[in-house]
């Protein structure tokens, strides 16, 4: 009881606090009564062009979602997909595939920083120009960036192409004392608890829904929180949440692998009574992190009723990735093919979603395709992803993909990034590729390693088989990968991973 009443408090406020937010242009400037879109382009009537409201966390793994009932309830009530799988366990890699819709190999972001990853990578491809919010203002939507954005952005870079409205942090992990861009002035947000992070960017987001319900105009918000990533930081109205909460102790919980285990994981002594007590309280606080998140998703909610735009917005939330804490000996983190990291919360729920949940395998590339075809725009110009639509109607395609394609660049050393880890206890892989096909995940590391997981009879993927797989088979997952980390393109792309 004492966990509703906080919800109910908390999103009358956040209502009050939105009602004064203004909406504002690029530059600081107040907006007119209706945002434009590009120049030239002809804003489309909102009949038959859904709002989309995209909630993507960082480092939320489906285990948090017993934490957040109004994410529960947006899954009761539309499509949940079981296996949802994301091109790279890593963060700034994964959101550019977000973006873009393209695989890591296409986008050319494999790390949060250095020559092959993070937002200067993604600025200088000129990828903003191949995102989904220029693909949507071109179909006369305005759309909407806050919150986290690529690592390596500073408030300093001003806002990207794409976006309307622009209210998006550099090092937001802390969750107070942060700058944040909003609209060209940068800001600063300091300790007060009012300055919260989530709590900020969920009454920006429920004023731009107003302002846009008033102006008539379809809309694409994307709220990007950095909660529950590290250092865990909750809303301090929920900093005594959920008292002796332990981090989830399935069989792989600072249990061995068996010794086939690749190098990188393999000899590995149990963590210490210290370090678990340690992801415990990590887990506590994720948890507490995730219900913030959760006030914020039904601050939204109330706007959107409120303001009529309900039965005409597809509400869709997910994270950049999944997280690990204890598993296979390892203190927490992510980088790695095993399905804790691997596989992601995605939830959509709106008009003309069927609720059920989905069984098809699909990837965080199908995100921007699904929202070009939503709202009829035009294709993308780098996406390698296929769009979900049809899955939302309750259909199940015939020839749908059986396989998902994860690239990563390892090992993960770099000082400024703050998902680098570091020692034995640490889970830091080195390169890889790897496929996902059903109840399989196989790996090919850079070493020359290899590693087989089939979780039908090894759940906890702790044993690496693939000595002991038929070599036809293993030539048929290798090959598998090959086409997939080689493919460009929706079409070939969608073959590669044996859709037809």
């Amino acid at each position: 009881m004492i966990r509703e009443l906080r919800h109910a408090a908390v999103v009358a406020v956040l209502a009050l606090v939105a009602a004064g937010c203004a909406t504002t242009s690029p530059g600081g400037d107040p907006s007119p009564p209706e945002l434009a879109g590009p120049p030239g382009v002809v804003p489309a009537s909102q009949a038959g062009h859904p709002n989309i409201v995209l909630v993507l966390t960082d480092d939320l793994e489906p285990s948090l979602l017993r934490f957040m009932p109004h994410v529960q309830q947006l899954a009761a009530r539309g499509a949940s997909f079981a296996d949802a799988d994301v091109a790279d366990t890593l963060c700034c890699p994964s959101r550019s595939s977000i973006f873009t819709g393209a695989f890591p190999h296409d986008t050319g972001v494999f790390t949060n920083s250095g020559p092959d990853g993070g937002y200067d990578v993604f600025h200088a491809r000129g990828e903003e120009n191949d995102g989904i919010g220029l693909d949507l203002q071109r179909a006369g939507y305005t759309t909407a960036m806050m919150g986290k954005y690529l690592n390596g952005y500073r408030p300093t870079d001003g806002p990207q192409a794409g976006w309307n409205e622009w209210d998006v942090a550099g090092n937001g992990y802390p969750e107070f004392d942060y700058d944040l861009n909003e609209n060209g002035t940068v800001v600063h947000h300091g300790h007060a608890d009012t300055d919260y992070m989530p709590d900020v960017l969920g009454a920006k987001g429920s004023a731009f829904i107003t302002a846009q319900a008033a102006a008539h105009h379809p809309f694409l918000l994307e709220l990007a929180t950095f909660a529950p990533h590290g250092p865990y930081v909750p809303a301090p109205r929920h900093a005594d949440d959920d008292p002796g909460l332990q981090a989830p102790r399935d069989p792989s919980f600072n249990t061995p692998d068996a010794p086939t285990a690749p190098a990188w994981l393999r000899d590995r002594t149990p963590l210490t009574p210290k370090q678990v007590t340690r992801l415990d309280t990590g887990y506590r606080k994720r948890a507490q992190a995730s219900t913030s998140v959760d006030d914020v998703i039904a601050g939204l909610e109330q706007t959107l009723d409120r303001t009529g735009q309900t039965a005409n917005t597809e509400i869709v939330f997910s994270s950049d990735n999944g997280y690990h804490m204890g598993q296979h000996e390892l203190s927490a983190g992510k980088q790695t093919s095993f399905a804790t990291d691997l596989v992601v919360p995605l939830i959509v729920a709106g008009p003309g979603v069927v609720p059920r949940t989905v069984a098809q395998t699909v990837q965080n590339v199908d995100i921007a395709p699904t929202f070009a075809d939503l709202a009829h725009a035009g294709p993308l110009p780098i996406a390698d992803g296929h769009t979900l639509v049809p899955l939302l109607a309750g259909t199940d395609p015939p020839g749908w993909r059986t396989a998902a394609l994860v690239e990563h660049h390892g090992p993960n050393l770099s000082p400024d990034d703050p998902d680098a880890t570091r020692g034995r206890k640490a889970a830091n892989p080195p390169s890889y590729t790897a496929v996902h096909t059903g109840t399989v995940t196989y790996t090919e590391y850079v070493t020359g390693e290899r590693e087989y997981h089939d979780t039908a009879t090894d759940p906890y993927q702790r044993d690496n088989t693939v000595a002991s797989i038929p070599p036809a088979r293993l030539e048929q997952l290798h090959a598998t990968l090959t086409a997939l980390a080689a493919c460009r393109g929706t079409t070939a792309c969608w073959g590669a991973a044996g859709g037809s």
